[in-house]
């Protein structure tokens, strides 16, 4: 069955295209066009977009939860957690898990890959720990915290079956470029995050196939004029791509603006999002940890240190438009930037023939108003 969804404006690879269509053929996109054009396809369900924005559907590589669920709790937590972001454009995304003992970490990336296997909304897991600087843990329990070794990489990597997309880890700790070393090895996107590392030690991170920076800004070194540390680094490096929260509240957005004119089309636009999202203010708990969430802001009972975020992708968009980034640049950061830093970007983050047929329409306020995933609306 072919659907249309027509008289758009086409907001994909760089550009926004007036009265624009996009036409799907199950779950893959068969054509895209303009005006008229879109008579010569075959016959079937026609959408008319009636001139809002139409985008390739977001893809969120670092996420916890959502709607009182985390992802760290089974696959009914999963199933709730993943409908609320995928009702604010999220239509792929990476199961962000918190540190924890390496034999509950097994046992689940064990069950997001057996998740995975039925969804493939579902790209896989992130591993956010336990690999961290113990004075940069954020809402990480200190405990459950260690240094990488061999056997606990190849355990992670094995229980994921080739489901683990991404992992943090902070390089300086011993052992910690060979553990980026055995990750990139065994097909894992590294991330330097929750660390204390100099600009040198995370420039050697890189150099030995680290790709991504975790939420930068936060749980890091900031940039001092005497010594830069991983965030120059991460800019400065083309093959890096630095996750950002915008909520206004991780970062402020001077700062955001900073971040995509120091790395053009490096910015993935991130939630962090914990279980808060979509879900009232209140008490709740993340790895264990206590969380108050306060006027949508979530610390850590004990000490106050930010507890992820209650941020969803279309909100992300706005915030960095209204701060005058370029609706393609903003489109792009919650699309096909991330989408290629997880080496997704063939088939996820597009709207080009021969990808899923994934898409969010959005108002003249960048409010979410249909989402289609694998052709379907849902």
């Amino acid at each position: 069955m072919t659907t249309v969804i027509h008289s758009v404006r086409l907001v994909d690879d760089g550009g926004v295209t007036e009265d624009a269509w996009v036409a799907f053929e199950g779950d893959t996109v068969l054509r895209t066009g303009v005006g008229d054009e879109r008579r010569a396809l075959p016959a079937g369900d026609a959408f008319d977009g009636a001139g809002a924005y139409l985008t390739p559907g977001f893809v969120d590589i670092h996420g916890h939860g959502g709607g009182g669920a985390a992802f760290d709790d089974g696959a009914d937590a999963v199933r709730i957690a993943r409908a609320v972001h995928r009702a604010h454009g999220t239509t792929r995304a990476v199961l962000s898990l918190v540190t924890a003992s390496i034999d509950d970490l097994a046992a689940r990336v064990a069950l997001i890959a057996d998740l995975a296997a039925h969804d493939g909304t579902i790209l896989g897991s992130h591993l956010e720990g336990p690999f961290l600087d113990p004075g940069h843990k954020g809402a990480h329990t200190a405990s459950l915290l260690r240094t990488p070794d061999a056997a606990a990489i190849d355990r992670l990597i094995d229980a994921g079956r080739g489901t683990v997309r991404q992992v943090t880890l902070a390089p300086e700790l011993p052992g910690g470029i060979d553990a980026v070393h055995r990750f990139v090895a065994g097909g894992v996107a590294v991330a330097v995050g929750h660390t204390n590392a100099t600009e040198d030690e995370a420039s050697a991170a890189f150099d030995a196939g680290a790709t991504l920076l975790t939420h930068a800004f936060n749980a890091m070194p900031g940039i001092h004029h005497r010594a830069p540390g991983p965030i120059l680094a991460a800019m400065r490096d083309h093959r890096v791509t630095l996750e950002l929260i915008a909520d206004g509240f991780h970062v402020h957005p001077d700062v955001i603006a900073l971040a995509f004119a120091g790395a053009p089309g490096r910015i993935a636009l991130i939630t962090d999002a914990m279980a808060a999202a979509g879900a009232p203010d209140g008490d709740y708990e993340l790895g264990g940890l206590a969380v108050r969430v306060t006027d949508g802001q979530a610390r850590l009972v004990d000490g106050g240190a930010i507890a992820g975020s209650t941020l969803t992708q279309d909100a992300a968009l706005r915030l960095v438009v209204a701060g005058g980034l370029p609706l393609p640049d903003a489109v792009a950061a919650v699309t096909v930037v991330p989408a290629r830093a997880i080496g997704v970007a063939e088939r996820h983050g597009t709207l080009r023939p021969g990808a899923a047929a994934d898409a969010v329409l959005l108002d003249s306020e960048l409010r979410v108003t249909a989402v289609w995933v694998d052709g379907t609306r849902i």
